[in-house]
């Protein structure tokens, strides 16, 4: 039996309660405007914290009186909340964490679309521009901090992880805390809690209360991964392009836990940047790793990205298993060599203006199912051109996984096709299937996962066509 709370009015925190009467006059607007469902969505999914549910669907579904909206009080602003999850409750009092990210949607969904969208000042039409907007969001969400002293290392990987790779999360979490190093995760479960839940004691044993757990997720991902309650600090980017460049803007180093097909589409965003010779010299530690059982794992995907992009590529990173304080210490010196190196170029710490992104890795990809046949998977492109359509491949793959667009365009269009070489395909197929066989497509339950993608080689496509 679902459980709700019928009724119930929360005040703004932070900035939001200083809000000029226009500005509150306009974010009154703007939220009964064409963004309503979207805010509507992404404030049921932050109200969904603690729950393993990651079918977006499903959630709405569960709740389908759930409303939320924005009201006048005392001359600014208040949220009320219909039919709300009970879990988000103690007693008739939301907790407080959710509640600062409830203000965090409506400052990223509702304000940002205002700022963002119809700044004249803003060129999404260019590389430079889109680097502009991220910035402004980043800066307006108040997470950009000019006196930063720790590094921020950045954590990627599933939600849908064993025990053992979760334990294994919170001891390297554990080990960067030890060091005063700040955690960024896509703010959800599994391997994006982890990290967070070791730092937290790593930063109290040193007495360290300035800890950032800083969360980076966008709307067609945060109802399929719910905030975890550690996050102090949570950022709503527009879209996933956006949502990854926040990561290698905001971090000092990124390290890989096991993940499924969202982890490697990461992890082909972070390569296709570093393989530009723009940014051959500018220092970014990148570690993979995970405990023991995890060793395959990594040694799969290092496989692919060896056949796929090559050796230079793989110099790229390192894997390191099961040696949690090696992880942080590799960390902890790699932001020892980023700081150095943006003293050096004149750049700032808190935000990476040097590391070029080209626009061809800015610029939204629709996973629609032709965009996603016309993908160029073949090997004699260049290895940085064929990490970005890789990185679009595995995109469309978690659209179709999580996103309420994508899994409606599978049972609308049937299955996605991806076509490429044989032995792209060959191998991915092989790292696909692993990730099935592993449950790391969803969170486990008694429901066998159905992909919602085929694997097309070249020499088939004609005849598939015919």
């Amino acid at each position: 039996m679902v459980h709700t709370v019928k009724n119930t009015t929360i005040l703004p925190h932070g900035y939001l309660d200083l809000l000029s009467q226009m500005e509150a006059h306009r974010l009154l607007t703007a939220s009964q405007g064409k963004i309503h469902e979207l805010f509507r969505n992404c404030s049921l999914a932050v109200l969904n914290c603690g729950d393993d549910l990651d079918d977006s669907r499903k959630l709405y579904e569960r709740y389908p009186d759930f409303d939320i909206a924005v009201i006048r009080e005392n001359g600014g602003i208040a949220l009320e909340l219909q039919n709300a999850p009970a879990s988000a409750f103690v007693g008739d009092k939301v907790i407080q964490g959710i509640r600062e990210h409830l203000f965090a949607v409506l400052r990223d969904i509702v304000f940002a679309e205002d700022t963002l969208y119809l700044n004249p000042a803003l060129n999404l039409t260019t590389s430079r521009g889109i680097t502009n907007a991220v910035y402004h969001l980043l800066r307006n969400a108040g997470v950009l901090n000019p006196n930063l002293e720790s590094g921020l290392i950045v954590c990627w990987g599933g939600h849908s992880i064993s025990r053992e790779e979760y334990d294994y999360t919170k001891e390297v979490g554990y080990q960067l805390g030890l060091r005063s190093l700040n955690i960024c995760t896509g703010c959800g479960a599994g391997a994006m809690k982890g990290p967070m839940k070791g730092a937290t004691i790593g930063h109290f044993k040193q007495r360290f209360t300035e800890g950032q757990y800083l969360g980076i997720t966008e709307p067609g991902i945060i109802a399929s991964e719910s905030p975890n309650p550690i996050v102090n600090d949570l950022v709503i980017m527009p879209d996933i392009e956006k949502r990854l460049e926040t990561f290698v803007r905001l971090g000092h180093g990124v390290v890989v836990f096991p993940g499924g097909v969202g982890t490697a589409e990461e992890i082909l965003y972070l390569l296709s940047i570093l393989l530009d010779p723009a940014n051959q010299d500018i220092p970014f530690p990148f570690v993979l790793s995970g405990p023991s059982s995890a060793r395959n794992y990594f040694a799969e995907i290092d496989q692919f990205i060896g056949l796929t992009l090559g050796e230079e590529a793989r110099s790229k990173y390192d894997i390191i298993i099961d040696d949690p304080e090696r992880v942080a210490q590799v960390m902890e010196r790699g932001v020892q060599k980023v700081s150095e190196y943006r003293m050096q170029s004149d750049d700032t710490m808190f935000f990476n203006w040097s590391l070029n992104i080209d626009y061809d890795s800015q610029i939204p990809f629709e996973p629609t199912h032709e965009n996603m046949l016309t993908l160029d998977l073949s090997l004699d492109r260049p290895a940085r051109e064929l990490a970005v359509d890789l990185r679009r491949a595995f995109s469309g793959i978690v659209a179709g996984n999580v996103k309420p667009a994508g899994i409606q365009a599978i049972e609308d269009h049937g299955l996605v096709q991806l076509r490429g070489q044989s032995e792209i395909m060959d191998s991915l197929d092989s790292m696909l299937k692993g990730f099935i066989s592993q449950n790391r497509m969803k969170i486990p339950s008694d429901q066998e996962y159905l992909p919602c993608y085929s694997i097309v080689q070249d020499e088939a496509l004609a005849e598939l066509k015919n």
